[in-house]
């Protein structure tokens, strides 16, 4: 009972079990530029990213350019299915994807062969959503930014796709906790693997924003492994 993840950088993933092949908040061209545009905050691909084939559902996390980011989801068939939160679906409204499901937190959902649970993510500034997707073939639970549910009930999942690292602004603190919730994390899912997400992959970063963010690592020792994969790569799981 296996699945295999590939890492596409940023808050990027294609996850592949036996009968489906999801990819999550894909970011594959182009800039990424939010609201105030790029002076305050822009990031830039090294290089195009081919966009992944075959793909039976994109799993959309949250409404930011980060995770809904529009050049890229244009890319994909029409008739690809997409299950995301609600402040994606209004980034979604007029790219006629043909099957759109909105999951809040709490919801549960059967997609193929995937039991799927929407969590509480970040606010940013609206709640945004984590998920839990468990099959035969594995299980594994993402939330980008660091923010447990404390009503999730405690599970064995395979693994943790999580930020391991805190991304910090002056005086706001920490907007991604991934060092702090790691700890969590673990007690909470026991995942035979936890693969770092959100800080890695090739893009660069710019923008007054960016030159304010410090960094902080998680450093103790964990019962699981950490994987921090490169661009592109993968595992199995």
């Amino acid at each position: 009972m296996t699945f295999k993840a590939t890492y596409l950088g940023s808050n990027g993933w294609i996850i592949e079990f036996k009968k489906s092949r999801i990819v999550i908040d894909p970011w594959l061209i182009g800039d990424l530029i939010f609201p105030l545009g790029g002076w305050f905050f822009k990031g830039t691909l090294k290089d195009e990213i081919p966009t992944p084939e075959d793909i039976d559902l994109i799993l959309l996390t949250q409404g930011l350019p980060d995770h809904c980011h529009i050049p890229s989801l244009k890319k994909f068939p029409k008739k690809t299915n997409i299950i995301c939160s609600k402040s994606a679906y209004k980034i979604l409204d007029g790219l006629n994807f043909k099957s759109i499901n909105i999951m809040q937190p709490g919801e549960n959902l059967k997609f193929n062969e995937i039991e799927i649970e929407a969590t509480s993510g970040a606010a940013v500034p609206q709640i945004e959503n984590g998920y839990i997707l468990e099959t035969n073939d594995g299980s594994f639970y993402i939330e980008p930014h660091g923010f447990l549910d404390n009503t999730i009930k405690p599970r064995k999942l395979d693994a943790v796709i999580t930020p391991t690292k805190n991304l910090e602004l002056p005086i706001v603190g920490p907007f991604v906790k991934g060092a702090d919730v790691i700890p969590n994390l673990v007690k909470l899912f026991n995942p035979s693997y936890i693969l770092s997400s959100t800080t890695g992959g090739d893009a660069k970063f710019s923008g007054i924003l960016n030159s304010f963010i410090s960094l902080e690592e998680y450093k103790k020792a964990l019962d699981c492994k950490i994987l921090d994969l490169d661009q592109m790569q993968s595992v199995v799981i």
